[in-house]
């Protein structure tokens, strides 16, 4: 069942379909073809007669009425799929454009990397078929704050994987802090969302500290340096005051939109909080909240 790791990691590439250049040719040797398009392609394939099977992203390299190289990508975080079905996603895009397929396993686990990395026996008589593997090993540590500003997705993944260390999340911070106001909300909320449970919690240290700059939206707007000074008391507390109606409405709104069901407790409980930094806390757990009791625990 996809989680919000995988679904994330999907987003990442969606978002940037030449990262899968960057990966394969510049981290892991593929000789590819060179050409600047790039495009997201439909994920099923049909293979008649039996049911239709689909991918988590297939992109293709070259223009649509001459596909150069089509690449699928697959993010496993166990070993459930079986890896015949890879050789058969990369048979059946074969022949559905014709033209070479490689396939990019995109595993968080070591054990995991390992077990998708091995040749597969098709079945098939002289098809026998290896995809690439990008497992926690050859995703780099990156610690140099310029090198994770010129490569803020891989900088994501490095948090992912490498986030219990400070000084990558460190380095990822000051990225940010360099990066266009939309990236660096949506880089944060990747790393976050992919990140393990203590590493979020080290993120959200060190990120809303008073050394280092806050990217969420809610954050940004609500703790954003250069705020007025010298207003009166009254006004002070009136503008908090609306800052907290305004983040309750945010969590019930992103809870909603998840689908997760709001009890009238948990509702007032939201509503009547005035604290913003719970409220930021809250906020920050409704987007990856697998239950509504994640929300306050």
């Amino acid at each position: 069942m996809p989680s919000p790791r995988h679904d994330t990691l999907v987003k990442l590439f969606h978002d940037r379909p030449s990262l899968v250049v960057d990966i394969l040719r510049d981290l892991m040797g593929v000789n590819l073809p060179v050409t600047p398009l790039i495009q997201i392609e439909k994920t099923t394939f049909n293979t008649r007669p039996s049911d239709d099977i689909e991918a988590d992203l297939v992109l293709t390299m070259g223009p649509p009425q001459a596909i150069a190289h089509a690449v699928i990508v697959e993010i496993q975080q166990d070993r459930s799929k079986d890896p015949r079905q890879l050789a058969r996603y990369a048979a059946s895009l074969w022949l559905m454009l014709k033209c070479d397929v490689t396939v990019l396993v995109i595993c968080p686990d070591r054990k995991d990397a390992i077990y998708y990395a091995e040749p597969i026996d098709s079945g098939l008589t002289g098809y026998r078929f290896q995809a690439w593997v990008l497992g926690p090993d050859a995703i780099p540590a990156i610690t140099d704050p310029q090198q994770a500003a010129d490569h803020l997705d891989l900088a994501a993944m490095s948090v992912m994987v490498h986030g219990r260390s400070r000084k990558v999340i460190e380095a990822f911070a000051t990225a940010l802090a360099d990066s266009p106001d939309d990236h660096a909300p949506k880089y944060y909320e990747y790393a976050f969302s992919m990140a393990a449970p203590e590493i979020q919690r080290l993120m959200e240290e060190i990120m809303t500290s008073t050394d280092w700059p806050v990217y969420s939206p809610f954050a940004r707007e609500h703790y954003g340096r250069g705020l007025e000074e010298g207003r009166t008391e009254g006004k002070a507390e009136g503008r908090t005051e609306g800052k907290a109606e305004e983040a309750a409405k945010s969590v019930l709104l992103v809870l909603t939109a998840r689908g997760l069901d709001v009890s009238e407790d948990a509702r007032v409980r939201i509503t009547s909080c005035t604290d913003l930094a719970q409220l930021e806390t809250w906020l920050t757990r409704a987007a990856t909240a697998q239950a509504l009791q994640d929300l306050f625990t």
